[in-house]
């Protein structure tokens, strides 16, 4: 019965790692309008996935300061019914701005994109790097 039991306990945990998002982990930014770039770190959030900026950068590659550290930057976040789309909302803190998002995933590579006032305004937020 032990044998069972261990057994159950070990695919249900391989079911649960197969099951992951590919979307989650820590994405280096596309440099920002003043050259800035971050790692966001994107996780599960009840039945979304959110991302949270963890780490700032310059526009010369060194570590900085900001009030955005911590903040939730990726939100409302879910697949859609094409494979590696993801849509929902982001922040931009160079423009200060809240975009529904788009997000495209190809391998290591996220493209981010972000429109407001119903499509009006999108812009495009480059292509994002898996840090791994």
């Amino acid at each position: 019965m032990r044998k069972y039991l261990l057994g159950a306990a070990v695919l249900m945990a391989m079911a649960g790692a197969a099951s992951a998002d590919a979307l989650l982990g820590d994405w280096r930014t596309a440099p920002d309008d003043n050259g800035n770039t971050g790692i966001i770190r994107i996780v599960q959030c009840g039945t979304s996935l959110c991302g949270t900026l963890v780490q700032a950068f310059d526009a010369s590659g060194n570590p900085m300061q900001t009030e955005n550290v911590g903040r939730q930057l990726i939100w409302d976040t879910n697949p859609t019914t094409d494979a590696g789309e993801y849509r929902g909302m982001l922040h931009s803190p160079d423009r200060g701005r809240d975009y529904r998002s788009r997000l495209s995933l190809s391998g290591d590579a996220l493209t981010v994109s972000g429109c407001v006032m119903g499509g009006a305004i999108c812009r495009e937020g480059g292509t994002w790097q898996r840090v791994n």
